[in-house]
């Protein structure tokens, strides 16, 4: 185990102020993946081909050139990181957790344009990469596996390289050329060194090696270098790099042994041939870890103010229907929301108010006024505010999540934080306060585009559960009458799904949201046609959400990345 003079030893021999240099520099300075290695051959060391063609020039783009989005390299997302650190350690501890700041949602938390340069990352992953390894030393099982052949003793330079020739393969997501191999090997001295203070051994090396890669910035970041084209600012990214591009997006995780080896073996460029492990991929439970957490994050249930027994109920419900809808019978994406049945168990059915489901869990049908995922506890728990529902906030989760029309913020005067009206007033009901807004000039325009949708789901509470009056108050009797401006009336959750559904801007608009996610920011007005087309073929496949992220990973268009700026 790293004891407080080993733990200078990655410092000093991969000094941790050159991730903080690195990370301040352009995409490709701190690159070592494209590094030619003097064979002569026209490929580079990581084995994913030079990016021009066999004359030296430059590659062509795709055909739908104008389609490929500006992107930059981007960090590790907290999720994400704990998930690589699950994959390659065997860590449930989810670490990144527990020593690092959480993302900001926007509502994703994959914006590479707020992943700004910190010390107090640096430092934070210093600390985290020191736990991570001293923890998996300790447990010889996991341990074995990670290192992957059985030392003769501390000194066995054989076992200690291919440890890190594999576990660096795994953790840079490329293979390690022979310099960094060597440089890593110097720390098994380490290992070897008689300090009666110390009880060092293999391990001991071990562990310093998985500390100092876990803080590398070709770690951290997904750097996407890439080779240009003959499209000014156009560049088409490696096989590795498309590997690992596509393996977070479907996974949100690093790429596998199996999925680098199709990169190297050049299985990935032609849309064709990557196809056979983007399948492989969504087979994978990952895939579907991933999947309930885009939804979590888009429809704002991620962490909802509930008991944890409760919030694990709403989690069954909600991902039991994903999972129908998106991986099991990969219906239409619309059965999200106008779906008539949704999965409980006995105590999910007693809270709802339900008949309980036959054998104590399963699939139950809906009340009448009750259809498809807005009408989940997950959901309707979600843009809550004052301990109670916000109409406000219900309103803004429809607007922005499921049409992508923005709300534009209250001015700086307007003191949000506060419910309108008197709350105190024990003769003023939520409805009555709530028509304040439509009282004053500056605050109807927008409220006017919230506050009627939230009014119509008011009739379900903080947890989902059908009331007929105002919280506490039971001589305010809720009408539950709502309006999707624009489209028309509507009462509860079902009703709502079907103006949200005859309006035909929600279809699009989960187009927009996964591309968003898929590009790591929000795109822009003049992104418009990239979002047309994954819509348009969203449409073509029969709204298989499924096809659709087949559709967008295996596009030739995935394969290249656009330079901010051009």
């Amino acid at each position: 185990m790293l004891g407080p003079r080993l733990e200078l030893v990655v410092r000093r021999s991969f000094p941790i102020a050159s991730l903080s240099l690195c990370l301040g520099l352009l995409a490709g300075a701190c690159y070592r993946g494209t590094v030619d290695d003097g064979a002569g051959d026209g490929t580079d060391s990581a084995g994913s081909g030079s990016g021009t063609d066999t004359d030296g020039e430059p590659e062509l783009p795709p055909d739908d050139v104008d389609l490929v989005l500006e992107t930059q390299s981007r960090r590790m997302t907290q999720a994400e990181l704990d998930n690589t650190l699950e994959d390659l350690l065997g860590d449930l501890t989810r670490p990144a957790r527990q020593f690092l700041s959480e993302d900001e949602h926007t509502p994703f938390d994959n914006d590479y344009r707020l992943q700004l340069v910190s010390r107090t990352y640096v430092e934070s992953m210093e600390v985290l990469s020191i736990d991570v390894a001293n923890r998996l030393i300790a447990t010889p099982a996991e341990r074995d596996r990670v290192v992957g052949c059985t030392p003769t003793g501390p000194g066995d330079e054989a076992c200690f390289r291919q440890f890190i020739e594999h576990f660096g393969r795994l953790a840079l997501r490329r293979p390690l050329q022979s310099e960094e191999i060597d440089a890593y090997a110097t720390l098994q001295s380490f290992a070897t060194e008689v300090d009666p203070a110390i009880d060092n051994d293999f391990y001991t090396a071990v562990a310093l090696v998985i500390s100092a890669i876990i803080q590398d910035p070709e770690f951290l970041y997904r750097l996407e270098v890439g080779s240009p084209t003959t499209e000014p600012g156009v560049s088409k990214l490696t096989d590795l790099e498309l590997a690992t591009k596509v393996s977070y997006l479907l996974w949100g995780s690093t790429p596998d042994d199996e999925l680098l080896a199709d990169a190297e073996a050049g299985l990935l460029q032609e849309p064709a041939d990557r196809a056979a492990s983007i399948e492989r991929l969504l087979a994978d439970p990952r895939a579907r870890r991933q999947l309930y957490r885009w939804h979590a994050m888009w429809l704002g249930y991620r962490g909802i103010p509930h008991e944890a027994t409760l919030v694990e109920a709403f989690n069954r419900e909600t991902t039991a229907l994903i999972d129908r809808v998106i991986f099991d019978d990969r219906t239409s994406y619309r059965e999200l929301f106008s779906a008539g049945e949704t999965y409980v168990d006995d105590y999910l059915a007693d809270h709802y108010g339900f008949d309980r489901p036959a054998g104590g869990e399963g699939w139950v049908t809906y009340p009448s006024d009750r259809a498809g995922i807005l009408s989940h506890g997950s959901v309707l728990a979600s843009f809550s505010k004052f301990t109670d529902t916000s109409p406000t906030q219900r309103g803004i989760l429809i607007q922005e999540r499921l049409q992508c029309s923005p709300i534009p913020r209250p001015p700086p005067e307007v003191d949000s934080d506060n419910p309108p009206g008197n709350p105190d007033d024990p003769t003023a009901c939520k409805e009555q306060r709530y028509l304040a807004h439509q009282e004053v000039e500056s605050c109807a325009g927008c409220h006017s585009l919230m506050d009627p949708i939230g009014m119509g789901l008011e009739n379900y509470d903080i947890a989902g559960v059908f009331r007929a009056t105002d919280e506490g108050k039971p001589e305010c009797t809720i009408t539950g009458q709502g309006e999707l401006p624009g489209v028309g009336t509507f009462s509860g959750p079902r009703e709502l799904s079907e103006r949200l559904l005859e309006s035909g801007r929600v279809e699009r608009c989960v187009a927009q949201q996964y591309l968003t996610y898929a590009t790591g920011r929000t795109l822009e007005l003049d992104e418009a046609t990239a979002i047309d087309r994954l819509h348009e073929d969203f449409e073509a496949r029969g709204l298989d959400f499924r096809q659709m992220m087949i559709d967008l990973a295996g596009s030739e268009r995935f394969g290249f990345r656009r330079e901010p700026g051009t």
